[in-house]
């Protein structure tokens, strides 16, 4: 997404309304916003700058702004179960995807990591992004190509299984129902002391990726979650909202190393390993 002062046709446009409620759109010369709150004209929106208050024909008041990356993946369409910003930012950092980089993704679901990952490595940068149903893959695209982020992204059907055709990934993200069955093929994919992330559900799906990670010569493996708590911008009665963000995933990072047979690296293996063993 490109931000200018102004709206321009091309950009992609909010428009929040009372009790926030927000529509998400491309602007387009000639178009016309539709809503039961009433009609808005493209062609008026364009030129404005981002902040403006704007109003429908039938007087409705919304304020004009470029919508965040939270903004487009809280209402991205959808048939699978995305992952939630607050997670995904979190995983950009502690993977280091940057600018310039080659990430790989398995499990496209809707597209709302690809999305994240496609806009962090830049113009300069490539997601490649694996999923083995069609139809799961089509909306994908066309949420990529929705806010013009989809000439940066590879999309490939395949059964993982099979492995992944790249063997020099910075980065890869792993999104599937199990996981620990594809460690080794994530391994062959990354560039030795590449970043390793996935998100999974449940614990005994962590305990099988920590086993495998081990088994695959993985190193300073870290498992969290993230719990999302807002509150109530009344400033005279600061407190927490009635709901939060909770359990959505444990997430789990390791690096890939290359380790070898000399003895005095023993004690440092253990130490990096970052899988605490039973006593």
């Amino acid at each position: 997404m490109k931000y200018h002062l102004e709206a321009r046709a091309g950009d992609l446009a909010q428009l929040v309304g009372l009790t926030h409620k927000h529509f998400i759109f491309i602007l387009q010369g000639g178009g016309d916003f539709q809503s039961h709150r009433g009609v808005i004209k493209h062609d008026d929106l364009i030129g404005k700058p981002w902040g403006s208050q704007v109003f429908s024909h039938t007087g409705a008041p919304f304020f004009l702004l470029q919508p965040s990356m939270a903004d487009v993946l809280n209402e991205l369409p959808r048939n699978t179960q995305i992952l939630y910003p607050k997670d995904i930012g979190y995983i950009l950092i502690q993977m280091g995807v940057s600018e310039g980089q080659t990430v790989l993704e398995a499990g496209t679901g809707s597209g709302s990591m690809t999305i994240a990952l496609a806009s962090a490595i830049g113009s300069t940068g490539r997601v490649v992004s694996y999923e083995n149903k069609p139809d799961t893959q089509n909306l994908a695209r066309k949420n990529l190509e929705r806010i013009g982020l989809a000439p940066r992204v590879d999309f490939k059907l395949r059964d993982i299984q099979e492995g992944f055709d790249e063997s020099d990934a910075d980065a890869f993200f792993l999104d599937v129902q199990n996981p620990f069955d594809y460690i080794a093929q994530v391994r062959a994919a990354l560039k030795p002391g590449g970043f390793f992330g996935s998100l999974m559900p449940t614990y005994n799906q962590v305990e099988k990726v920590l086993y495998a990670l081990k088994q695959n010569n993985f190193a300073f493996v870290e498992v969290c979650e993230l719990l999302l708590r807002y509150y109530k911008t009344n400033p005279a009665r600061l407190r927490p909202t009635d709901r939060m963000v909770a359990h959505t995933g444990f997430l789990v990072f390791a690096r890939r190393i290359e380790p070898n047979d000399d003895p005095r690296a023993d004690a440092l293996a253990k130490e990096i390993s970052g899988i605490e063993e039973e006593y």
